[in-house]
């Protein structure tokens, strides 16, 4: 199956800074990976090249298997930048009929419609932007990168600057998203929120991809933390698999066990290890 992005060897140069260097990812159709890395690491030179804002010096990237900045390519992709600005002045529904335009689309008002729906704004189609809260000013924008269903989206920090009622209503539309088939490429500084919703992780430093794969998978092993009525031991090393022999040992030796967690690294500590 063609992925719906794939980034092969890409290398992107400014002059003696090199902004990637050889990076090779791919994104599954119904797939939501985030794309992690600290400032100037290269995640936004990667995803300009994905748009066709910007083109590679070395590699490859394509969108459904058409070069990334073709006419195809942009048809396939939805965008949705960290500091987008709506004008103050126009509806819900009139930004919508502007990104028709600029897309393309012939959906006409009911696609409008079923996107509002889809990410809560339903009552806010004739609401001005400035009249809305920083939470549905991201929803709208997301609706704006789902003109004309594109089967791929890139998301700049979506979550940015909402609250914690905000960040959730987003995760879950991300979900809906991503069940809908929709390709998700989610760039964002919010690890918990990676964690929480990403199928995979990718991250970047100094232009290279240092480490990939699901929160589970990057995660480690360290120990097994058992409540007992004489106190919290910790089993250090131990694993998930480990637990129930451990558990057992305790009550064969009398001991009453109120509680086993199991400890792993964090997504948090994963990422530092990597970038440091």
């Amino acid at each position: 199956m063609t992925p719906a992005l794939a980034v092969s060897s890409l290398g992107k140069r400014y002059g003696r800074i090199r902004a990637l260097d050889g990076v090779d990812l791919e994104l599954a159709k119904g797939e939501l990976v985030g794309l992690l890395g600290p400032n100037g690491a290269g995640k936004s030179t990667l995803v300009k090249i994905a748009c066709g804002l910007v083109r590679p010096s070395e590699g490859s990237a394509e969108v459904c298997g058409a070069r990334a900045g073709s006419a195809s390519a942009r048809r396939s992709l939805g965008y949705l930048a960290e500091l987008f600005r709506f004008p103050g002045w126009v509806t819900a529904d009139e930004l919508l009929v502007l990104h028709q335009r600029l897309a393309g689309s012939a959906g006409g008002a009911a696609e409008r419609v079923a996107l509002l729906e889809l990410v809560g704004l339903t009552d806010a189609r004739a609401r001005r932007v400035e009249e809305m809260s920083k939470g549905m000013q991201q929803r709208l924008g997301i609706a704006q990168a789902l003109v004309g269903s594109p089967p791929v989206l890139l998301l700049d920090e979506p979550t940015s600057a909402l609250d914690p009622a905000g960040r959730r209503t987003v995760r879950e539309l991300l979900e809906t998203l991503r069940d809908r088939g929709h390709a998700v490429l989610l760039n964002s500084h919010l690890l918990s929120e990676v964690e929480l919703v990403c199928d995979r992780v990718a991250i970047i430093s100094r232009g290279r991809l240092v480490a990939e794969g699901s929160p589970a998978e990057l995660s480690r092993a360290r120990g097994v933390e058992v409540e007992t009525g004489s106190g919290t031991r910790l089993f250090e090393g131990a694993t998930r698999e480990d637990a129930p022999r451990i558990v057992a040992g305790l009550v064969a030796e009398g001991q009453q066990v109120y509680g086993v967690r199991v400890l792993a690294t964090s997504l948090e500590d994963v990422y530092l290890e990597a970038v440091e």
